[in-house]
């Protein structure tokens, strides 16, 4: 496969991925949080066994086998979760949000425990992107501490498990740089993600699920997203332009909140629009921080 291909495949992931919080939303609304979840995850994981396959567990390293199942579990539960459990179609824009900390977390977090090298760029981006998240929180006055934490008050459990979701992929980014050695699980950890779920839907004792034609094809296109996203993305950074991807990767809460108040039919204020653009700002210092010469 040459470059251009092979990057054009990895933009497409982005693309694709900035639909998740709408499509999980909309999903969410027809079947439940947690049913909804199961639902893609499973779908997902069909996708992925067809288009990336099942990798040779024996040869790759167990500690990546067993710290990547438990991060990457954890972090997709409180992906979906928080978005499923949102209030309204305006809470899970603004809780998408809180989970595109991640990039910035993940840069600190190699400086920290991956002895990442940077320059004084990361303290500004970093104070950046968390400004630009109060200022998507507070509403339409901007940033506003008062008015942000009235916002979270009103569910605790969406925002935090956002934020926690943020920093469980932060160390999954982390940990498997170092543990991986080439070896890609993703078709497992999906697996151990729906069983997951589904061990959590019966004991909810969820109900009966309704398909029609519309909620089929929500479930259809969100597990779609999910599944060829992370196949897609596989495809870009090992055979594309690895520099034109990351950066493009960066502009993923914009295009999420773009195509999230489309599709969700939700009207976004200009101080939302401010406070996601900071987020991308922030998280681009971050990586400029780490261009730095060897």
């Amino acid at each position: 496969m040459n470059s251009k291909k092979a990057t054009f495949i990895g933009l497409l992931a982005i693309f694709l991925w900035s639909l998740i919080v709408a499509l999980i939303k909309d999903v969410s609304s027809h079947f439940g949080a947690v049913g909804g979840a199961a639902l893609i995850y499973t779908l997902a994981s069909i996708f992925l066994f067809f288009s990336v396959g099942w990798s040779n567990l024996k040869s790759s390293p167990k500690a990546y086998l067993i710290w990547g199942s438990i991060l990457f579990v954890s972090y997709e539960l409180c992906l979906s979760l928080s978005i499923g459990y949102s209030n309204n179609n305006r809470e899970a824009i603004e809780v998408g949000m809180v989970n595109y900390l991640w990039p910035t977390f993940t840069m600190v977090a190699a400086i920290l425990f991956n002895q990442q090298k940077a320059n004084l760029l990361i303290i500004p981006g970093f104070v950046i992107s968390l400004f630009g998240i109060c200022w998507v929180l507070g509403g339409e006055q901007g940033f506003d501490l008062a008015g942000m934490w009235g916002n979270i008050q009103h569910n605790p459990l969406s925002y935090g498990l956002a934020f926690i979701g943020t920093l469980l992929w932060a160390a999954y980014c982390t940990l498997t740089a170092k543990m991986a050695k080439g070896s890609n699980g993703i078709t497992l950890f999906f697996i151990l993600v729906s069983m997951v779920l589904w061990i959590k839907y019966a004991l909810m004792g969820g109900g009966t699920f309704n398909f029609d034609w519309s909620s089929s094809m929500s479930l259809l296109f969100a597990a779609a997203a999910m599944g060829f996203g992370y196949a897609a993305w596989n495809v870009g950074i090992l055979h594309g332009n690895v520099t034109l991807l990351a950066g493009a990767s960066y502009f993923i809460p914009v295009f999420s909140a773009f195509f999230s108040a489309i599709l969700l039919s939700t009207p976004l204020t200009i101080s939302f629009w401010y406070g996601a653009f900071m987020v991308c700002m922030g998280s681009i210092l971050c990586w400029f921080s780490t261009r730095v010469k060897q």
